[in-house]
C-alpha cells in the first residue's frame, strides 16, 4: 500500500506543487488588504489633505480583491484535479489488486467489507490528501506569512502574547484527537457490518419475500443502525469539544489584542490603524486553526481506512501479467493428466478430493457426475488454479499446470460456472464479457447454437437491451442459455460446462447438447452434472462420492456395475417415468 500511494503522489507532483505555490500567494495577497485599511484609517483623520491617497489604497484594495479571486479560482481548480486524480488512480489500484487477489483469499472477504473499501476508505484518503495540500499549506504559510507580517508592521511583543492561545490550543486539540480516532474507529466498524448486512439482505431479497421474513431483517437493519447512529454522535461530539475550544482560543485572542493593543495605542507606540489592521491579521488565523480539528479527525480517519486498504495489498495475490486487451496467442491443445491429487481447503482437515488419477485425451469428452459436496466443482476449480495446486499433480500438454501462466491457462479454457453469473448490461456485453474483438455475426451465431437467439430477438433492443443487476429480468432457463453462448463465442481448446443445463428442458437440453457435441468434436470438454441425461454420451465417465473417484467407465459398462451410477440412472428414470404418468 505505502509503494501504492508513493506512486500516486508521485505522478501528480506537478500538480501538487502548484496548488502548494498557488496557495501561498493566496495566503500572501490576504495579508495586504488589513494593511490598506489599516492606513486609509490613519489618513482618515485628514481626509481632504490626504483624499487622493485614499482613493488610491482604495483602488488598491479593490484590485487586490480581482487578483486574489482569480488565485483562488486557480487553487481551487488544483484542489479539485488533485484530489479526485487520486481518489481515480487509487480506486484503479484497489480494483486491480482485487482482481489478482487469490480466490482462496479473496472468499474470506464479505462483499459489504469491499463496497466499503471503495465507498468510504478510498475517500477518506482522498479527503486527506485534500486537507493536506488546502487546509496544511494554509496553516502553515498564514503561521509564517502573518506572523512575520504582525511582528515587523506592528509590535512583535503584541504578536508573541495574541498568538500564545493558539499555541495552547493547538496542544489541547492534540490531545482530544485520541477521542475522535477510538469513536471514529467504532464508527467505522458498525458501517461495515451495516455494509455487510445491506447487501445480504439485497442480495436475498426474493428468499425473504418468499418466507414472510421482511419484519425480522427490518428489525435487525434497525438495531445495526442504530449503532452506526450513536458511534457517529459521539465522533460528532468530540469533534464540537475541539470546535469549541477553537472559538474559545480566537476570543482569548481578540481579548488579549484589545487590552494590549489599546495600550500600545494610547501610549502611541503604534497607531490606530496598524491596531485595525492588527485585528484583521488575527483573523487571518481564524480558518487554518479551525482546520487543526478536521486535519487531525482527517488524518485519523485515513490511518484507519489506509491500515483497512493495506490488509487487501497484504494478501497473497496471483502472478498474472496480462493487459487489458492482449491477445494471447499461445494455445494449449487439452491434453489432461491428473495424479494421485488430493486436496483439502485451508483451515480444513477434511479432504475434499482424494487420490484422483485422470486421463483426458484432446478431443475427448468428459461426464463427471457424483453425489452433493463430492468435489466436483473444486477439481475444476483447481484445473483452473483458482485454487493452489501441488506440484506434479495436474498436467495439461504434459506441462504442470504451475509452470503455465495462469493468464495462459485461464484464456485457453472456457469455464461456464454453475452460478450463471450476468453484469447489469447488455446482452452483448454478457456474452462477450466486455471483449471487443468478437464480430456481431459471431456472437449471433452463439446464441443461436446456445437457443437463446429468437428470445433475445423478442426483446425491445434485441442483442443491446440492458438486463437487470444479476439478470433479474430473464427466467432461469433464459439466464443459463445466455451464459452457455459464451462457450460458442470463445475459442478455447478445453471447455467446462459445471451443471450448466440443469434449468433446460429436455427439448432444449436435447439441441444444445448436440451443439456442444459439434463445437467440441476436436475440443476437450468437460460436463458436470447431475442428471444422466447430460453425460451419458460421453467418452469417459466418471462418478465422484466423499471427494473419491468410485466407478469410471461409458455410460453401458457403468449401468451394467449397478453401483452408484445405475442408481442414479434409476431414480432419474422413475421420476421420468412419473412425470410422464402424471
Amino acid at each position: 500500500m505505502k509503494e501504492v500511494m508513493l506512486k500516486i503522489l508521485k505522478k501528480h507532483k506537478k500538480g501538487m506543487f502548484f496548488q502548494i505555490v498557488v496557495i501561498t500567494i493566496n495566503m500572501w495577497l490576504l495579508t495586504f488588504p488589513p494593511k490598506i485599511i489599516g492606513i486609509i484609517i490613519d489618513l482618515l483623520y485628514d481626509i481632504d489633505k490626504n483624499k487622493s491617497e485614499i482613493i488610491n489604497y482604495t483602488y488598491y484594495l479593490v484590485g487586490i480583491c480581482f487578483i486574489l479571486l482569480a488565485v483562488r479560482m486557480c487553487w481551487k481548480y488544483y484542489d479539485s484535479y488533485n484530489q479526485r486524480s487520486v481518489e481515480k488512480e487509487l480506486k484503479d489500484k484497489v480494483f486491480e489488486r482485487v482482481m489478482k487477489i487469490k480466490l482462496s483469499k479473496l472468499q474470506k472477504i464479505k462483499n459489504g467489507e469491499l463496497m466499503s473499501y471503495f465507498v468510504k476508505d478510498v475517500n477518506e484518503i482522498r479527503r486527506l490528501v485534500q486537507k493536506v495540500l488546502s487546509y496544511g499549506t494554509r496553516f502553515v504559510t498564514t503561521l509564517i506569512i502573518a506572523g512575520i507580517t504582525m511582528a515587523s508592521n506592528v509590535d512583535l511583543k503584541l504578536t508573541i502574547i495574541t498568538l500564545c492561545p493558539i499555541i495552547i490550543t493547538t496542544y489541547i486539540v492534540i490531545k482530544i484527537k485520541n477521542y475522535v480516532e477510538r469513536s471514529f474507529r467504532k464508527s467505522q466498524i458498525y458501517f461495515t457490518e451495516l455494509s455487510e448486512y445491506v447487501q445480504e439482505s439485497t442480495d436475498s431479497i426474493k428468499t425473504t419475500k418468499a418466507y414472510s421474513c421482511e419484519g425480522e431483517q427490518l428489525k435487525e437493519f434497525i438495531r445495526k443502525n442504530r449503532k452506526v447512529k450513536s458511534s457517529n454522535i459521539a465522533t460528532e461530539v468530540h469533534s464540537s469539544l475541539i470546535t469549541t475550544t477553537i472559538n474559545i482560543c480566537f476570543g482569548l485572542c481578540y481579548g488579549i489584542s484589545i487590552l494590549f493593543g489599546s495600550k500600545l495605542v494610547l501610549e502611541n507606540t503604534i497607531t490606530i490603524g496598524d491596531f485595525v489592521a492588527f485585528n484583521g491579521y488575527i483573523g487571518l488565523f481564524i480558518g487554518p486553526v479551525s482546520w487543526i480539528p478536521g486535519v487531525i479527525s482527517q488524518y485519523k480517519r485515513a490511518q484507519i481506512s489506509y491500515k483497512r486498504l493495506d490488509k487487501i495489498f497484504s494478501l497473497e495475490k496471483e502472478k498474472i501479467k496480462i493487459k487489458p486487451n492482449e491477445d494471447i496467442k499461445e494455445k494449449l491443445y487439452g491434453d489432461i493428466k491428473i495424479n494421485n491429487l488430493s486436496y483439502n481447503y485451508p483451515d480444513c482437515i477434511e479432504k475434499v478430493l482424494e487420490d484422483i488419477n485422470l486421463q483426458v485425451e484432446s478431443g475427448e469428452t468428459l461426464g463427471i457426475i457424483g453425489t452433493i459436496a463430492s468435489g466436483k466443482t473444486t477439481l475444476m476449480n483447481l484445473l483452473l488454479r483458482l485454487y493452489q495446486v501441488d506440484r506434479g499433480k495436474i498436467f495439461i500438454d504434459g506441462k504442470d499446470i504451475n509452470d503455465i501462466p495462469i493468464e495462459i491457462l485461464r484464456e485457453n479454457i472456457c469455464y461456464i460456472t454453475q452460478d450463471n453469473f450476468l453484469f447489469s448490461t447488455s446482452l452483448k456485453e454478457n456474452i462477450s464479457l466486455f471483449r471487443d474483438d468478437f464480430e456481431d455475426r459471431d456472437i449471433d451465431e452463439s446464441t443461436k447454437n446456445a437457443m437463446i437467439y429468437e428470445d433475445i430477438r423478442k426483446m425491445p433492443n434485441g442483442i443491446d437491451t440492458v438486463i437487470g443487476e444479476r439478470g433479474t429480468d430473464l427466467s432461469g432457463g433464459q439466464k443459463q442459455r445466455l451464459v452457455i453462448s459464451r462457450a460458442f463465442l470463445k475459442s478455447s481448446n478445453i471447455i467446462i460446462f459445471d451443471d450448466t443445463f440443469s434449468a433446460l428442458d429436455n427439448k432444449t437440453e436435447e439441441k444444445v447438447l448436440e451443439n456442444v457435441k459439434s463445437m467440441t468434436e476436436n475440443k476437450t470438454c468437460i460436463i458436470i452434472s447431475n442428471r444422466i441425461s447430460d453425460i451419458k454420451n460421453s467418452d469417459k465417465i466418471i462418478v465422484l462420492d466423499k471427494g473419491k473417484i468410485v466407478e469410471a467407465g461409458v455410460h453401458d459398462s457403468l449401468i451394467n456395475q449397478k453401483g452408484l451410477y445405475y442408481d442414479f440412472f434409476m431414480q432419474q428414470s422413475t421420476k421420468t417415468e412419473n412425470s410422464l404418468l402424471d
